[in-house]
């Protein structure tokens, strides 16, 4: 019956499957040849997949910030919002695994950090804070799967042990504000550590990085949501809470622009080799664009006035854009950040402030593979909406209770 009232789901799943299908062909050339068939190379080993992972962890954030903001804060306004954060954070650290399966040159050895600890490493750091919190993610969100219908009249003993889970929330969302706070930030911290490359070798990436996923990670969630609201036809998730949401992202945003452009002024001081050579390649070269107008204009300056501004974020429209233009935003700074520090070295020759400038170019094969990663995502999510109870009515309407509580003037006013 939902078939009928959905008509676009047939063509939107096969489209989707067929993106899954050229990239499972690139794929196969990968792990029969090798990254030979990428355009990485010595001078470039880390190209369009590690930006890829690099987003879709930032993209998840919005899962252990409600979550800690409904389960430890006690902010239930924002209850009806959890399940699907849960979801799209988990997508977001599955694309990630998926996206290091393919950049490692020797994929079957994937297990070895778990094995062969090397505390000292902060690559192991993130390995095991990804695959700890993806193991929370799961949990967090199989109570939402026992709740399926489908799942109650087929497996009715499996569904009421995963109900059970319910119980386990607020420890669940207080290990993964452990966890994510400490591998957000070192995602960041990767960059900061290589003197070699001298654009990024500093402590402040981390904090940025944090920062930035604070205000991305809710956005995608904000926009998952009004994508839902548009597919199913009703309303999910009352307005007034979808609106405090988008304020605290443009209040994040607007405190990761402050923090990103004294950031980016302050390299101008310094004296170190290659500093200065970068951030002209950043703000005046290669990646002036992606720099100016995706990352500070388009994915910063113009999401959060729109969102700071409260006449013009009530239309939802301007909510929905905003949204987007921050999640954007986190991909380009992501893309900027992973090959401004490929492309600027510290020379090796006695005299040479940088290394000669290599090149990169994406392959067919980078960007197909890149293509069934996001079919994958979209099409978990257009299921999901149809399969799971991802957005509970009896919370929407305590919800909306509680929004329009905060809303209303206090009656000394």
């Amino acid at each position: 019956m939902w078939l009928r009232r959905h008509p676009y789901l047939l063509p939107w799943t096969a489209l989707l499957l067929a993106l899954l299908a050229v990239g499972g062909i690139a794929a196969f050339q990968v792990y029969s040849r090798g990254l030979v068939v990428t355009g990485m190379s010595d001078e470039v080993p880390w190209g369009l997949w590690i930006a890829v992972d690099l987003s879709a962890i930032g993209l998840g954030a919005g899962a252990f910030l409600l979550s800690a903001a409904i389960h430890l804060l006690r902010l239930r306004d924002f209850q009806p919002l959890g399940r699907v954060a849960v979801l799209v954070g988990l997508l977001g650290y599955t694309s990630a695994v998926l996206a290091l399966l393919l950049d490692l040159g020797r994929p079957e050895r994937f297990w070895h950090p778990l094995v062969f600890w090397n505390p000292h490493s902060v690559l192991w750091e993130i390995t095991m804070c990804v695959v700890l919190y993806t193991g929370v993610l799961v949990l967090e969100f199989a109570p939402v799967v026992g709740q399926a219908s489908w799942m109650k009249s087929r497996l009715p003993r499996l569904a009421r042990l995963l109900q059970r889970g319910h119980a386990l929330a607020p420890a669940l969302a207080l290990a993964g504000l452990f966890l994510s706070l400490l591998h957000q930030s070192s995602l960041g911290a990767t960059y900061g550590v290589i003197p070699s490359r001298p654009l990024w070798g500093n402590p402040g990436t981390a904090v940025l990085f944090l920062a930035h996923a604070v205000a991305a990670g809710p956005a995608l969630t904000l926009l998952a949501t009004l994508g839902a609201e548009r597919v199913l036809g009703r309303e999910v998730v009352p307005l007034p809470t979808l609106l405090r949401l988008g304020r605290f992202v443009g209040i994040a945003l607007a405190a990761y622009l402050y923090m990103r452009l004294w950031d980016i002024l302050a390299m101008s001081y310094t004296h170190l080799p290659g500093r200065i050579e970068g951030l002209e390649m950043l703000t005046g070269g290669l990646l002036t664009g992606p720099f100016w107008i995706g990352e500070i204009l388009l994915g910063g300056l113009i999401p959060a006035i729109l969102l700071l501004i409260p006449r013009l974020r009530e239309r939802p429209g301007i909510l929905a854009l905003s949204s987007f233009l921050t999640v954007a935003g986190l991909v380009v700074a992501r893309w900027d950040v992973n090959l401004s520090s490929m492309f600027i070295r510290a020379g090796y020759i006695p005299g040479q402030t940088v290394a000669p400038l290599p090149s990169y170019r994406p392959t067919w094969v980078e960007w197909t593979t890149t293509a069934a990663i996001l079919a994958y995502a979209l099409l978990s999510y257009t299921w999901s909406l149809h399969l799971l109870p991802l957005f509970s009515q009896e919370q929407a309407q305590e919800s909306a209770k509680l929004a329009r509580r905060a809303f209303e003037p206090s009656a000394e006013r």
